[in-house]
């Protein structure tokens, strides 16, 4: 069909009918606000789990922030991941830092009292080598919860970390020593040489006279220490040379080169009950010091030696006919006014309880005077101090103690403290002052006379023995010459064939035929002795 017969016939138009709308009802929400509040409530509900999955935020200052970056440092406990740094400020005395640290919901535990946090990095120390994994990873804070249930959530961290982790089971206890030897923290703690401890911590006393300790026993060895166990310094080599021969004593390598503590039972046997934890207890130099009775209270004195001191330390024993009662404490010089010279003051503790249970008995009294006034006694009998030397070869010198019946009479003022206890000097002085004697009297004797009287001796006597060459010897030349002829004639008279011999042998011959005669005449007699009045039987028939 052409467009002229489209455009001739008109189309037809037709009427739609009208469309019944019904009305919105005016109460009802449209359902394009249902998205946007849908999307409110998902965001609050977001919100409200990010707000019950936080953890709690803690503020820990350090004394630098070497190692820590906000953002990448972690927070671990026992190498779980439980937390991160945030952000790292000065303090206001710019002193320390302050590290604030957004902790897991899980970490809620440790915002106690008691937590304790540490940054890790490579250390060396007495436990050993710690934080190697660090130097890959590089540092991070570690974190050891305690049993307190306060909550807090400011902290101090530690310089180091600690030497006892919070749930490691076992007991602390306080040691008392006179000085810390090569002991560091982390020190072991040996029983039986087996490593049953550590170390923890220690501090010099508010006197300055000596070493606390705080040392902890794992279990199940912490019920070995008992109210009477024995502790002492395990750190060196004990080397004894007796009458049992060579001894060396020590507990192991790592004690030589970390130093290290023992203890022992004092009978050597389980205690029936354990030491509560926190006892205190005296640690010793070592384990012969250890072991040995208590010494009870010590009495201080000082010796006055007019003699060098050289080879006496502090330290050196004080001795009792073999027991030793003391040690020295100080060696020192002082000016004497009256005598206008100077004298070597040696202080020292005695213990008098080392020599036995009936002397200590003897001592022990309420008013505690007993003691000063036993020594006294012991000094009006002629107790004195003597140096004497301990050994040839280091010239070491120690002080011994013994009576000297011929020493001067002196009497102890035991009012004086330090008491003053008299001195002898030693076998040797006296021996360089008898020397010296000797040299003063040698020195008087007149060798230039004597040697003078001598020379003339000498040469009269020269003169007598020419004399003797030139008179005498020829006249005793003389008188051998008699004398040889003497003893020439005398040989002759004596030799068998002489005459003289002959005649002799023929006496002696005579002789012994009449002895044999006035024997048998006796055996007769002794048969017959009727024969004296009577006669011979054989003469009276003729």
């Amino acid at each position: 069909m052409s467009d002229k017969e489209e455009g001739v016939r008109a189309p037809e138009t037709r009427q739609l009918p009208e469309p019944d709308v019904d009305k919105a009802s005016r109460w009802l929400p449209s359902l394009v606000w249902l998205i946007p509040l849908l999307a409110a409530l998902i965001g609050a509900g977001l919100a409200a789990k990010a707000i019950l999955d936080q953890g709690p935020t803690l503020t820990v200052s350090f004394k630098s922030a070497e190692g820590l970056e906000p953002g990448k440092t972690k927070v671990k406990y026992k190498d779980v991941e439980i937390g991160q740094v945030r952000a790292i400020n000065l303090g206001d005395d710019l002193s320390r830092v302050l590290v604030t640290i957004e902790m897991s919901k899980e970490a809620r535990r440790f915002a106690t009292a008691d937590s304790r946090f540490w940054v890790v990095r490579p250390q060396i120390g007495a436990s050993g080598v710690t934080g190697l994994g660090t130097l890959l990873s590089g540092a991070y804070i570690g974190v050891d919860t305690g049993k307190s249930v306060a909550k807090k959530d400011s902290f101090t961290g530690l310089e180091s970390p600690p030497a006892v982790d919070g749930d490691q089971k076992g007991k602390l206890f306080t040691l008392h020593a006179e000085s810390l030897g090569s002991v560091d923290v982390g020190s072991p703690v040996f029983f039986h040489r087996l490593r049953v401890g550590k170390v923890v911590s220690f501090s010099l006393d508010k006197d300055g006279n000596g070493i606390t300790m705080t040392v902890f026993v794992n279990a199940p060895y912490d019920q070995f220490v008992g109210k009477n166990a024995r502790w002492w310094h395990a750190s060196g080599v004990d080397v004894r040379l007796d009458s049992n021969g060579f001894k060396l004593n020590t507990q192991s390598l790592a004690a030589l080169l970390i130093g290290g503590i023992a203890f022992e039972a004092e009978n050597g046997r389980k205690p029936p009950e354990p030491s509560p934890a926190n006892t205190a207890f005296r640690l010793a130099a070592d384990e012969a010091s250890a072991m040995r009775e208590p010494d009870g209270e010590a009495i201080t004195t000082v010796f006055y030696f007019d003699q060098s001191l050289r080879g006496l330390q502090p330290g050196a024993t004080v001795d009792f006919r073999g027991i030793v009662l003391g040690e020295v404490r100080s060696v020192g010089i002082e000016f004497d006014p009256v005598k206008k010279n100077f004298r070597m003051p040696v202080t020292v503790n005695l213990y008098p309880a080392r020599l036995g249970m009936r002397f200590k008995a003897a001592v022990d009294d309420a008013e505690g005077s007993a003691g000063h006034q036993l020594l006294e006694r012991m000094v009006s009998r002629g107790l004195r101090a003597q140096l004497r030397t301990g050994n040839l070869l280091t010239s070491q010198l120690y002080i011994a103690l013994d009576f000297f019946p011929k020493a001067p009479k002196i009497v102890l003022d035991i009012s004086k403290y330090p008491m003053e206890v008299p001195t002898v000097p030693n076998t040797l002085d006296e021996l360089q002052t008898q020397v010296a004697s000797i040299a003063r009297k040698l020195d008087q004797v007149p060798f230039g006379e004597i040697g003078d009287n001598l020379n003339a001796t000498i040469k009269q006597a020269n003169a007598l023995f020419k004399q003797l060459d030139s008179q005498v010897v020829p006249e005793m030349r003389g008188t051998l010459t008699a004398a040889k002829n003497t003893f020439g004639t005398a040989e002759q008279v004596l030799q068998k064939d002489s005459p003289l011999q002959s005649d002799v042998r023929q006496a002696l011959q005579q002789l012994t035929q009449t002895l044999q005669s006035l024997n048998a005449l006796t055996d007769y007699l002794e048969r017959h002795p009727e024969s004296l009045i009577r006669g011979k039987q054989g003469d009276e028939k003729k």
